[in-house]
């Protein structure tokens, strides 16, 4: 699609421009995105982190230094990178759920492209190292992992159509034909 545009394609290298910025290693920044539950994260930070009382009882507070707020500031730092990627213009930005981070911008297409379930882990099943049962737990595991994404990174409780601007199913459409009809739309 990014082609048919004549447009740059970013994916992973969100997590290596944010990380040039701080002059951090990518696999740190790569690490704000993965999923870790609150108890961890918690536990984590607790011998990094001040206490202090409120109220009348001990409360954890994350220093500058704990766990909890290098995660807040990485995921901001990735969100930061997906904008200024953005305002280059001519990009097609893939994954980090970069159509949140660029909502309410006049000047893009926030494409959402799906497929029901079964559809995506028969295509996933063609990989040789994955039989149809194990691709479809992968989905459903990245399905999950998605929406964890969106809860953290942008207060999202359920990801909607309305979210995006054009909705593509590729279980209708070839991805020739997908790939046309986004392209039609970005030209306006």
């Amino acid at each position: 699609m990014s082609q048919l545009l004549e447009f740059g394609y970013v994916d992973e290298q969100i997590i290596t421009i944010a990380a040039e910025k701080r002059g951090i290693d990518p696999a740190v920044v790569a690490d704000a995105e993965k999923r870790r539950s609150l108890v961890v994260r918690v536990l984590e930070g607790l011998g990094e982190g001040a206490t202090t009382a409120i109220g009348g009882g001990p409360m954890w507070v994350p220093d500058d230094s704990s766990e909890l707020a290098r995660s807040y500031d990485l995921r901001s730092l990735i969100v930061e990178t997906i904008r200024e990627t953005a305002t280059r213009g001519d990009v097609v930005i893939v994954a980090h759920a970069a159509s949140f981070a660029l909502a309410g911008r006049p000047d893009l297409l926030r494409v959402f492209v799906t497929a029901p379930v079964e559809t995506r882990a028969q295509r996933l099943a063609q990989l040789p190292e994955l039989d149809e049962d194990h691709a479809e737990r992968e989905i459903k595991r990245s399905d999950a992992a998605r929406a964890d994404y969106l809860k953290r990174f942008y207060g999202v409780d359920r990801e909607l159509p309305t979210h995006y601007d054009l909705v593509v199913n590729s279980d209708v459409l070839d991805p020739v034909t997908a790939a046309g009809v986004i392209a039609r739309a970005a030209e306006g």
